[in-house]
């Protein structure tokens, strides 16, 4: 891999726990309802937000590169 890869990745990374980790700062208990929520969701509903997810970070991607 490129040095230049790499480092991408490692920004991308530190930018993804950043975002991460705003909301338990923020609002924990509301962190806490989302978790018991997702708990109770079935895999399908998971996985659709998982792939919804998904689709808006290559949108965002697309639009910024």
């Amino acid at each position: 891999m490129s040095e230049s890869l790499i480092h991408s990745l490692w920004l991308a990374t530190a930018l993804m726990l950043i975002i991460e980790g705003i909301m338990p700062f923020v609002n924990p208990a509301a962190l806490r309802r989302a978790l018991l929520q997702i708990v109770t969701m079935t895999d399908q509903q998971l996985r659709t937000v998982g792939l919804l997810s998904m689709v808006a970070g290559l949108l965002i991607l697309y639009w910024v590169n």
